[in-house]
């Protein structure tokens, strides 16, 4: 509990609620010493959000070492403990990319923008994977423009009929520039791990088989999302293990059998005879539909994308193999003609 103007230490006066949250709730502060607004977040006093909470302190106090700039990741400037609540004094930065396409009506963004967001996302992931680190849960939520500025430009695509003078417009970011935030799931890429890990939209088939993860599941996570950004919608809207497989095999094809052979015993019932138990063992018939209706990726992504789209379907299909020996890396992505043109042209 805690007031309006309430100080929370000496230097840090509580102004607004910025973020309510399953963890705890982000406060935007102001902090006296620096002369500057902040972002306070504050966990829930409770044990596992305490561990989580000083885990994260640990792997933001890493990053940071190594990215003196706060170039990729974002910065924390500093934390304590308050009435037994973990706080970890973060900069201020704008809205999330979810927000931002939440508020922009769900448009999709021009694949420009996506490419230079997609490469500083990439950047950050190849930053962190070097360090030995894993994010685990990358997802637009996670991802916060620099500068909450914006510009309205008018959007041709919408029907001449249409009455409302806001649907004419959308929003554009006046600066591409983003960092990553919440580093509370953050795991060691040198381990073998098979707990459940990532938000159920953005998680890679090797997580729901129990097949073990590791470096490669944060490049399944970067795929989705870069759809999501060509398109303005996630791209596997499920919250059924055996309905997302499927999904995932309308989308991209068949599953490998040689991973549908290792599933562990948590996931066996998903398969039968060497193959995904689908349609027959699906919940119900929407459950069906809602797979049937999905497009193959690269007539979702050509439907939005007008220029560039055979790089991008290349890059994406790169990100999303099944297989994640097979996975692109966040460096070798980075090199990817999708990007490298963009650089020659510009030059």
């Amino acid at each position: 509990m805690f007031a309006l103007g309430e100080n929370l230490t000496p230097r840090c006066n509580f102004i607004s609620l910025f973020l309510p949250g399953t963890f705890g709730q982000v406060l935007e502060c102001w902090d006296r010493e620096t002369r500057e607004m902040v972002a306070v977040k504050v966990v829930r006093s409770i044990k596992k959000y305490r561990e989580a909470a000083m885990s994260e302190i640990d792997a933001l106090q890493l990053l940071g070492k190594y990215d003196r700039n706060g170039s990729r990741c974002v910065q924390i400037r500093n934390w304590f403990d308050y009435r037994n609540h973990i706080c970890i004094v973060f900069e201020m930065l704008g809205p999330s990319i979810y927000d931002f396409l939440r508020k922009n009506s769900y448009r999709p963004f021009p694949v420009d923008l996506v490419r230079e967001l997609g490469r500083q996302l990439l950047e950050c992931v190849a930053f962190m994977h070097d360090l030995r680190l894993v994010h685990t849960d990358l997802k637009p939520e996670n991802i916060l423009f620099v500068s909450p500025d914006y510009v309205k430009i008018p959007d041709y695509k919408v029907p001449v009929h249409s009455f409302s003078e806001a649907a004419c417009y959308k929003r554009l970011p006046k600066s591409s520039a983003i960092k990553v935030i919440d580093f509370g799931s953050t795991a060691d890429g040198h381990k073998h791990h098979n707990y459940i890990v990532s938000t159920r939209h953005y998680r890679a088939p090797e997580v729901i088989l129990g097949l073990g993860w590791s470096y490669s599941c944060d490049i399944w996570s970067v795929g989705c999302i870069l759809v999501e950004l060509c398109t303005g919608e996630a791209l596997f809207q499920t919250h059924d293990n055996l309905e997302h497989l499927a999904m995932m095999e309308r989308v991209l094809g068949p599953l490998p059998q040689q991973m549908l052979k290792r599933v562990d015993r948590h996931a066996e019932k998903y398969v039968r005879r060497g193959r995904l138990d689908w349609p027959d063992n699906a919940t119900s018939r929407d459950s069906i539909k809602a797979v049937m209706k999905l497009p193959r990726l690269q007539n979702l992504v050509m439907q939005h994308v007008d220029h560039s789209a055979g790089d991008i379907i290349d890059l994406l299909q790169g990100l999303l193999r099944y297989d994640p020996s097979t996975r692109l890396t966040a460096h070798s992505a980075l090199g990817h003609p999708f990007f490298s043109r963009d650089l020659y042209r510009r030059l």
